[in-house]
């Protein structure tokens, strides 16, 4: 359940969005690919990949992210099993984070997200050639 109403971001750090993409290595291994982003600013804080991104990971990412650009007051997303666990649900009630679910099966509720998946396809995942999870990582990171 949502623990807050749908936000307009008004200003930095009101409404975070995450969400996550699935893709390929050019050897054939899995690649996870998660990303947090201010809908206010635009700003993409954080891109990380892995084979397999846990609750306890993303956790660590949003830690690293609040440590980094402050903290956010909602974060929307789908209800993927991802962001619905209890661990992520204790955790940011402990850190006064609301969440805001979108209704499912309706991904332009979460419209920065899906948009900034949809770039980061096309211009990224599309056109690169990754052949290892240690290469995704350097690409994203540049």
């Amino acid at each position: 359940m949502s623990t807050g109403l749908p936000q307009k971001a008004q200003y930095r750090n009101h409404v975070w969005c995450w969400d996550f993409m699935s893709d390929y290595t050019q050897r054939g291994g899995k690649l996870r690919v998660f990303n947090l982003i201010d809908e206010y600013t635009r700003e993409c804080h954080r891109i990380d990949a892995d084979r397999a991104i846990r609750a306890t990971d993303v956790l660590e990412i949003l830690a690293e992210a609040i440590r980094q650009h402050g903290t956010s007051r909602y974060i929307r997303s789908d209800n993927g099993p991802e962001f619905i666990v209890k661990a992520i649900q204790l955790w940011l009630a402990e850190h006064q984070i609301k969440t805001i679910y979108i209704d499912p099966g309706r991904p332009w509720q979460n419209g920065y997200a899906e948009s900034f998946n949809s770039r980061f396809r096309v211009e990224c995942l599309d056109r690169e050639l990754l052949y290892t999870l240690s290469e995704a990582r350097y690409v994203f990171d540049q």
